[in-house]
């Protein structure tokens, strides 16, 4: 695979990650539809797309730093009681529901689920048309720090969706804190705090493979354009995503998946 291709690819999930439109759903549909990086051994796939997914971790924590800072050190030093120890509480309990089952049945799903393109072209729209008409039809009365447990735990439980390509982490989240009438950017923002420890175990799971450090030696140019791409690009689209739903919905985001799922099943069926 080309060094071009691999930076593609570093867009592709730089911007993925973060918008609500599935970064899982996009890297196998330009690998295994469009033929970006088809020409990857099948054994390098799933690491290299761990490493592209380390640049978009390693965003998120340079760009929440100072909240991570807050949150951890109050979190434990204050606990609930107060505001951004809560916030640190709410991810820990949120990490739960998506690590169990990420553990348990991540393999099964993977395996059933990858290759069915349409089974992901599906999702892609699905998800797109509920995260419009949920946020819609909620109200923003929410602040991240004015969350329950209850709110938490359910946001948290969402995540699980997420393991199907083409549902979106991002979106399962924010769809599910909207419903709960959380505002747009803090449920965005909530989103984001979340994916942080969720890819952190899965980037550590990978690591700890003997074959994927063979592999991240064995390719190591490849590796770190596809992490500074992922993580430049992730920097960028958080900070624009922030700033254009404070103003927007997420109707162009439902457009989109749409209109992607429609040419994924058209090219699928013509080539």
């Amino acid at each position: 695979m080309s060094l071009f291709e691999v930076f593609i690819l570093g867009v592709v999930q730089g911007l993925a990650e973060f918008l609500p439109i599935s970064s899982s759903a996009h890297l196998i549909i330009f690998r295994d539809v469009f033929g970006i990086g088809s020409s990857m051994a099948s054994n390098l796939e799933l690491s290299f797309d761990i490493a592209l997914h380390l640049g978009t971790l390693l965003a998120i924590i340079v760009f929440f730093f100072h909240d991570f800072w807050n949150m951890f050190t109050k979190g434990i030093t204050k606990g609930v009681k107060d505001k951004e120890g809560r916030i640190f509480w709410y991810i820990v309990v949120a990490t739960i529901p998506a690590a169990i089952v990420g553990v348990l049945f991540e393999d099964v799903i993977e395996d059933a689920v990858r290759n069915n393109i349409y089974l992901i072209a599906f999702s892609l729209a699905l998800m797109g048309i509920i995260i419009y008409l949920v946020d819609k039809k909620s109200k923003q009365t929410k602040k991240v720090g004015n969350m329950s447990f209850k709110d938490a735990i359910l946001i948290g439980c969402s995540q699980i969706f997420a393991l199907i390509p083409g549902f979106s982490r991002s979106g399962t989240t924010i769809a599910c804190a909207r419903s709960l009438e959380l505002k747009r950017e803090d449920a965005a923002k909530f989103s984001f705090y979340l994916s942080a420890p969720v890819v952190l175990g899965a980037v550590v799971l990978q690591i700890l493979k003997k074959e994927t450090i063979q592999a991240v030696l064995a390719n190591l140019s490849m590796f770190i354009v596809g992490v500074g791409t992922s993580f430049i690009i992730g920097l960028l689209c958080i900070e624009f995503l922030l700033k254009y739903i404070r103003k927007h919905d997420f109707k162009v985001f439902m457009y989109y998946r749409v209109i992607l799922a429609l040419i994924v099943i058209l090219w699928t069926i013509l080539f």
